[in-house]
């Protein structure tokens, strides 16, 4: 009898080692594709390395099964078959659950969906939050180039300073998101991504709050990493 239980508990550690590096089922359709290549990407140190590519002749739709260690940003890229060897790439949180991205042809980066992972839902999120931020931006530059062209200098100066004050309240905006994720792969991933430059304190800060299991991931060690290396400056 402990002979069987002693089978079954070895073969439940089996099972939970196998489940601990899952697979990502990545599935979709590029709408208007006719012909060309699709090629699942991701970064390793700071260049795109192929995890698996597939063929489209005829029909749009494409899977991939890939094995995903940690939740990490992946690229599908799309190569034509041009001279050019033309790409295009949607960024995208993979994670080993079944994921759905969908996209046009003819405006394959912009207008992509992706359906199935925690952390992009996360990033769809944090998106939204920062095109706020952008919008005003955009706006607070066509404000300085009008005030710079009329000669309205006192104006030009106040824009610039609102300009200056936007950044940093997107860098808080950014932290404080980082801060109420901090059980999420993202939350790391922004910190290095988005707010690279920051003080030093803010990385320490969030690092700190990490889960132990966000600590223990690609961009928790990288966040790590990167809190030693500004120290030792």
């Amino acid at each position: 009898m402990k002979f069987i239980f002693s089978v079954i508990a070895f073969l439940f550690i089996l099972v939970s080692c196998d489940s601990s590096t899952g697979k990502m089922k990545l599935s979709g359709n590029v709408d208007g594709l006719r012909k060309g290549t699709l090629i699942l990407q991701k970064i390793d140190d700071t260049s795109f390395v192929n995890v698996d590519s597939v063929v489209i002749d005829g029909v749009s739709t494409f899977q991939f099964s890939v094995p995903v260690e940690n939740p990490e940003v992946y690229y599908l890229t799309m190569r034509f078959n041009d001279s050019l060897k033309t790409e295009r790439r949607v960024p995208f949180f993979a994670e080993a659950s079944e994921i759905v991205l969908n996209s046009k042809l003819k405006n394959f980066e912009i207008e992509s969906s992706v359906a199935g992972s925690v952390n992009q839902a996360k990033w769809d999120e944090y998106s939204k939050l920062m095109k706020r931020y952008n919008d005003k931006n955009l706006d607070l530059i066509e404000q300085h180039f009008n005030a710079l062209k009329e000669g309205k200098d006192s104006l030009s100066k106040a824009l610039k300073l609102q300009q200056q004050r936007l950044v940093s309240s997107r860098y808080l905006a950014t932290v404080n998101f980082a801060k109420n994720n901090n059980d999420f792969e993202i939350a790391p991933y922004l910190m290095l991504t988005e707010v690279y430059d920051a003080n030093i304190k803010y990385h320490d800060t969030i690092y700190k709050l990490l889960t132990p299991k966000i600590k223990d991931s690609k961009y928790g060690k990288a966040l790590e990493s990167l809190i030693k290396d500004r120290k030792s400056e």
